[in-house]
């Protein structure tokens, strides 16, 4: 029987990989906290200088004790600290310079000097540091540009690049950039409704003349100058929608073309939205030749702007007439007076507890309600009790009533001009379509005659002890709930449920 001996080899061979000697001890290695460093390989060139041969090798037999002090002096140049870019000195005239040295190198302060051309834009130090205080303008949106030329440039390009795009190629986000651009231009902003500039931003289109001296009728729509110019044939060139200071149109006569008309250049407006009457599309009138060319025009069709604006017309006209004609007194009114009555309607919104009108006072307008409602308030004379037992007589607002959707106020005050017998009072906000005295007569004598017999005073048949009434009933409601308030208060506060009042209120002493 042969007896196996086994060494401490073999025993190390044995063990799982996972097990381990615990009576050796073990140290744990203790941390650096050196930071990283790299090469610049362009400094090692500069301080190696003429000892470096062909193949980039350093010739030790060409090393003098001068250039050996010089190395060690400056050989810590050539290290990059990861954490923040090293100066240089140069203390050696050899023809290199900061610049060349920079150009040269590789590694580390190649990506911080890309990283500093990307953040021109910001204020950043001089020496590239890791500072997240540093880096956070990238976060950050960049400043707004205020220079008036600059954003007028910005617009031009804004406007040149989406309608290069065809109408029903746009997209509803790129006709919202136009919109905001178009209402910076006053000549078509103050000639037309916001609604209006929404629906034509849909359909303006790119018009682009490349030849010179081409006639371009302005008669057709209204231009905008994106790219190019163009010189006046007639005077005026533009012709503004519903303006009494319009010059009137001429036709071209060789007068005026001797008379030096200006040049028209990017940002400059021609033509007409609405066509001149008594012209043809190709006459004479609103007539300008291209100079600088290509020419890139924003087009506005007169076409598309009459569609549009008929179209709207129609759609609102439709809205009001479907506001009066749920109210009560005028369900039975033929079409034709109901559309006579709402061409007459006016658009206003009016916040939280506004007074519409006072009692005692004529209606300044007939109202339509929207959206919201309206308090309707009587006064009534009660008696007063003063703090030393005098009574005196006072007048109180009484709520009778509300106003809600599809219901209607003023006519009577307004038709017979006379004072409304009620307060009004907006108890939310409220969206009105308003008549105005003024508009009324351009009414004819029989639908106002219809307007007057097919309504009544609001709350006018009201007595004074339905008024006073209502008021004892409502101040006896309002007791009541003080009195339940009040009882509920004093029995929280007096089982100290609510800290801090009561008896619990008084500071307890430590």
């Amino acid at each position: 029987m042969s007896v196996v001996q086994f060494t401490d080899k073999d025993k190390l061979q044995n063990q799982s990989w996972s097990c381990r000697n615990r009576r050796q001890t073990r140290h744990k290695v203790p941390p650096t906290n050196e930071s990283k460093q790299f090469i610049d390989y362009g400094k090692l060139r500069w301080l190696c200088g003429e000892q470096t041969s062909a193949g980039g090798r350093v010739e030790l037999d060409k090393i003098s004790d001068e250039d050996h002090s010089f190395f060690m002096e400056n050989y810590h140049q050539m290290f990059i600290d990861a954490r923040a870019t090293p100066k240089i000195s140069l203390g050696r005239a050899d023809g290199i310079s900061l610049m060349s040295a920079t150009n040269l190198s590789t590694g580390m302060l190649s990506t911080l000097s890309n990283l500093k051309d990307q953040n021109k834009k910001g204020s950043r130090p001089e020496e590239i540091s890791h500072e997240i205080k540093d880096h956070l303008m990238l976060l950050h949106k960049e400043r707004k540009i205020a220079d008036p030329e600059v954003i007028k440039t910005n617009r031009i390009k804004d406007l040149r690049r989406l309608l290069k795009k065809l109408p029903f190629e746009r997209s509803g986000e790129d006709n919202k950039i136009i919109y905001k651009h178009l209402k910076a231009f006053p000549l078509i902003a103050n000639q037309i409704t916001a609604k209006e500039l929404k629906e034509v931003c849909a359909v303006v289109t790119l018009d682009i003349w490349r030849d010179e001296e081409y006639t371009v009728f302005g008669n057709t729509g209204f231009y905008i100058i994106l790219k190019g110019s163009v010189l006046a044939q007639t005077d005026p060139w533009i012709h503004l929608k519903n303006k009494q200071a319009n010059k009137p149109p001429r036709n071209v006569t060789s007068f005026l073309l001797d008379k030096g008309l200006p040049e028209l250049g990017v940002g400059d407006c021609f033509g007409s939205l609405e066509r001149i009457e008594g012209q043809e599309i190709n006459s004479q009138v609103l007539t300008l030749k291209t100079k600088t060319v290509p020419c890139e025009f924003l087009k506005v069709s007169s076409n598309d702007y009459k569609r549009i604006s008929q179209q709207l017309k129609e759609k609102d006209l439709m809205e009001k007439s479907n506001l009066v004609q749920p109210c009560e007194a005028y369900k039975l009114w033929p079409r034709q007076s109901l559309q006579m009555l709402a061409e007459l309607i006016e658009w206003v919104s009016y916040p939280e507890n506004t007074v519409l009108v006072s009692e005692g006072f004529m209606c300044p307008f007939i109202g339509f309600i929207k959206s919201g409602e309206c308090h309707v308030l009587r006064q009534v004379e009660v008696n007063h009790k003063l703090r030393n037992g005098k009574e005196e007589k006072r007048l109180k607002q009484v709520v009778m009533g509300k106003l809600t959707t599809s219901q209607s106020f003023g006519e009577i005050s307004v038709l017979e001009a006379e004072a409304i017998t009620c307060s009004i009072v907006t108890a939310t906000d409220v969206t009105l379509g308003v008549i105005t005295p003024e508009r009324i007569t351009e009414l004819d004598e029989t639908t106002q005659s219809l307007l007057l017999q097919s309504n009544e005073r609001t709350f006018g048949n009201l007595s004074k002890e339905e008024i006073y009434t209502e008021y004892v009933d409502q101040e006896l409601q309002r007791e009541w709930n003080q009195f339940k308030h009040g009882v509920v208060v004093n029995v929280i506060n007096s089982t100290g449920i609510r800290p801090g009042c009561g008896k619990w209120s008084k500071s307890v002493p430590q």
